[in-house]
């Protein structure tokens, strides 16, 4: 067992200091007893080796580039931050950046219209799209070996999604980098761990909340209040 290993694990997400005050802000902040900063000092230098690559130190630069320039005004003092473009126009400005032409969208059925909203956008900025939605192929569930009382629409042939066809023909379409586009839980995995090129996240599926499953913890205080609670036995999957 490795010396890190031994180590609390990474626990950020329980960092009880505010951003000023955090020591991976600021050299004058404090940590925590899970702050991996402090305590992943051998893979933080093995993870900063990799941005001297070529390809990786390139694309953390752009990234960082682009991130600074999604905020107006920053030669002002004091300054405050000012957010000025959506997510959309995020990525165009950099694939554009990064000198991308060909880009992949992959997509869920159940957001067709929006997925030809997003591919009009993307063809405006100059890019060739290649576009694959989840029931491409048409593969039936009972490849799976799916259960009738697993299926949406029991009592017929579903097509199962197949994100692992969407990522082959973007694959075989060489596609530059690929945008995410509300596939569901487990199948944008699946796509993630089989695609080759770098992938981006557009929106991910929230049946719920219209696509935005940060509204549910916004809310954990009021209508959400079940969450915090945790689940019951009968919400067991």
């Amino acid at each position: 067992m490795t010396q890190d290993k031994k180590k609390v694990s990474p626990s950020c997400a329980s960092c009880p200091y505010d951003m000023p005050d955090m020591i991976c802000m600021y050299s004058t902040g404090s940590s925590h007893k899970g702050c991996p900063t402090v305590s992943r000092k051998k893979v933080l230098a093995q993870a900063n080796r990799e941005y001297e690559s070529a390809e990786g130190g390139w694309f953390a630069r752009q990234a960082s580039i682009q991130e600074a320039s999604c905020y107006a005004n920053r030669h002002e003092r004091p300054y405050v931050m000012q957010p000025t473009k959506t997510r959309i126009v995020e990525i165009c400005e950099f694939a554009k950046r990064m000198g991308y032409k060909r880009l992949g969208l992959v997509f869920c059925v159940g957001l067709k219209s929006e997925a030809a909203a997003v591919e009009k956008i993307l063809k405006k900025y100059g890019f060739d799209v290649v576009s694959v939605c989840c029931k491409a192929g048409r593969t039936s569930k009972d490849l799976l070996g799916i259960e009738e009382s697993d299926k949406i629409f029991q009592g017929t042939d579903e097509a199962m999604c197949n994100p692992i066809f969407q990522a082959m023909v973007l694959n075989e379409e060489k596609t530059e980098l690929n945008v995410l586009l509300g596939l569901c839980v487990g199948h944008d995995s699946l796509f993630f761990k089989h695609a080759q090129a770098y992938t981006t996240v557009l929106a991910v599926k929230d049946r719920v909340t219209g696509h935005n499953p940060l509204a549910a913890i916004y809310l954990q205080g009021t209508y959400y209040k079940k969450l915090v609670a945790g689940p019951t036995e009968k919400d067991e999957p």
